[in-house]
């Protein structure tokens, strides 16, 4: 019990600084790349340019973010939203108008931070600078998604290692399968 108050408690205190404490301008971007990747919208586009202009690795990268990705939501919307019915923050912990333009969802985990973390993770490893790159505006979703109030920090950390675990399985399965079959 003591460690979920404690929990509680770091959520609240981060949520609150984090609302509080980003410019306005700041906000306005990270808004902005929410939005671009608002229905995965932006790793979509990111693995189009990538199969486009990249060549096989381009294509060998974009497969793997996007395959992550799919496990990704999977994972953190079709199931663990669908478990653990947590309420948004509180909207007197945000002290700006962007609290009202929130889902109704489950707040935990954050699945447009799985969404961000699976593609980034699986890209980097088939073509580490479109990795780094891909992880600025993933690190930007996961910054808004506490900024706006939408996510505890807690909510955006599942996220993030629900996306990573996706694109560790999605990396590995193959080879699991045909060592086991064969």
């Amino acid at each position: 019990m003591r460690v979920m108050t404690g929990l509680h408690e770091t959520d609240r205190l981060v949520t609150q600084r984090a609302a509080s404490r980003i410019p306005p301008g700041v906000a306005g971007v990270l808004s902005a790349v929410e939005e671009c990747a608002e229905s995965t919208k932006l790793w979509c586009g990111a693995a189009a340019v990538m199969a486009w202009r990249g060549g096989r690795r381009g294509r060998v990268a974009a497969a793997a973010g996007l395959g992550a990705l799919v496990v990704a939501q999977l994972a953190s919307n079709g199931l663990c939203k669908q478990l653990a019915d947590r309420p948004r923050p509180p909207k007197e912990w945000i002290l700006h108008d962007e609290v009202a333009d929130r889902p109704a969802s489950s707040s935990f985990p954050s699945g447009h931070t799985a969404a961000a973390a699976a593609f980034t993770a699986a890209v980097a490893p088939s073509w580490p600078a479109a990795g780094a790159v891909c992880a600025v505006p993933a690190a930007l979703v996961a910054l808004e998604r506490v900024q706006s109030g939408a996510h505890y920090p807690s909510d955006v950390a599942a996220g993030a290692a629900i996306g990573i675990a996706s694109a560790w399985l999605t990396r590995h399965t193959p080879a699991l399968l045909l060592r086991h079959w064969l």
